[in-house]
């Protein structure tokens, strides 16, 4: 039976303390499972809804991953690749396929929101002039990340059998992740949910403001789009 807790993924990032900062100002009791801990802001990790677990996504730290799944309700996932480091093509796809798929199925968690890009393509996108110029740029230049990102969303359509899942796909995220900078872009909310392309999309979206929408995703706002990658962004 799925618990009550939200558990974040890739949560020590800019975006992913924005994320957290959203959270426990709505006072959801919140499960962070990051590898560098030290990375999260210091005026929140002693919040009292906050509760951050060391570890990492290998077959040793598997029974502390349960251990946090078994108390969780959602999944949000924040887990990328980062644009200038090398990494496995299929880093992160094999991460939601050994570890977090399994893991959901096995404690009864339904539901996941999971970061893709607009390197993944979807047949509702329509041409765009950042989709044409910017995306062959990062597959020739950052071939890693490009493969890494078209390998998550493989894995949501082909392995996520069971399983409530949206991947977001947002292509830049300005802004900063202190408590100013987040209590300010939060209120830029103005967000647009639909296809790369159409009407009001715009290929950037504030971390704060992005933090916005998902915790309201997260409680239930976006069921139109489980089994869907639809594009985020600020409404243009």
């Amino acid at each position: 039976m799925a618990g009550s807790k939200f558990l974040v993924l890739g949560g020590t990032g800019p975006a992913g303390i924005c994320l957290l900062r959203e959270l426990v100002y709505r006072q959801h009791e919140t499960i962070v499972y990051a590898r560098n801990p030290s990375k999260i802001d210091g005026d929140i990790q002693s919040n009292e809804f906050l509760e951050i677990i060391k570890g990492e996504f290998v077959e040793d730290d598997l029974p502390t991953l349960s251990a946090a799944m078994a108390r969780t309700k959602v999944v949000i996932s924040l887990l990328g690749p980062n644009i200038i480091r090398m990494s496995n093509p299929t880093l992160f796809a094999d991460i939601y396929k050994t570890f977090v798929f399994p893991l959901m199925r096995e404690h009864g968690v339904r539901r996941i929101f999971a970061m893709g890009t607009p390197s993944i393509s979807r047949p509702q996108d329509s041409w765009t002039l950042f989709t044409a110029v910017v995306i062959p740029i990062i597959r020739i230049f950052a071939h890693s990340a490009y493969a890494n990102v078209r390998a998550i969303g493989d894995a949501f359509e082909q392995h996520a059998d069971g399983l409530d899942w949206t991947v977001f796909r947002i292509a830049a995220i300005p802004g900063n992740h202190d408590e100013e900078s987040w209590r300010t872009d939060r209120e830029d909310a103005d967000v647009f949910v639909g296809w790369v392309g159409e009407k009001g999309w715009t290929p950037s979206q504030k971390r704060g403001a992005l933090a916005r929408w998902l915790v309201d995703a997260a409680e239930g706002g976006a069921d139109k789009w489980v089994g869907k990658m639809p594009a985020v962004s600020k409404k243009g």
